[in-house]
């Protein structure tokens, strides 16, 4: 199961294929809980450092973004995509909840099936990325990044109050 986007005969590089196969598998479900067995990856352990964690994991959740592109994924299953990782940010962003949701909801290992699902398709329905697809992409990305803006903007601004609030002010 591993590397059957490696094996899909569509024309594409298997080692850059293996390559995003390792990311998924690292960001979302590299170690396991024994007992349970439930599993987790970079992506809840990042997480947990408030702000950044989630701004790190979501740069790399682009990689896939940009991948899908040069696999020549239509928009729709892009768009789909760039809906999982915005998911993944605004939930893991919230406090103790969000960890737990980082937990459950894994944006790069069902952005990596989404990829593998179309990498799957007959070489002959791919098509060439074109510009429109590209910048298709940069939209999603801008709006993932003005997410991300204006979440560090409502944190600054609630901190600022904290600290007026406890310095008696």
């Amino acid at each position: 199961m591993t590397r059957e986007l490696a094996r899909a005969p569509t024309g594409r590089d298997p080692a850059l294929d293996e390559g995003l196969e390792d990311l998924a598998r690292w960001m979302d479900d590299v170690f396991r809980v024994p007992a349970v067995g439930v599993r987790f990856g970079l992506d809840a352990l990042l997480g947990l450092v408030p702000g950044l964690g989630d701004t790190a994991t979501s740069l790399v959740a682009f990689y896939l973004l940009v991948a899908a592109v040069r696999h020549r994924v239509p928009k729709v299953t892009i768009a789909r995509m760039g809906l999982n990782v915005a998911v993944d940010y605004l939930a893991g962003a919230l406090p103790v909840v969000g960890d737990a949701f980082d937990l459950w909801w894994k944006a790069n290992r069902r952005n990596l099936e989404l990829l593998r699902r179309h990498a799957a398709a007959p070489a002959g329905v791919a098509r060439r990325a074109t510009l429109g697809d590209w910048l298709f992409v940069g939209v999603i990305m801008a709006s993932l990044v003005a997410l991300l803006v204006g979440s560090l903007v409502v944190a600054a601004y609630l901190a600022s109050g904290l600290w007026r609030l406890l310095a008696g002010g």
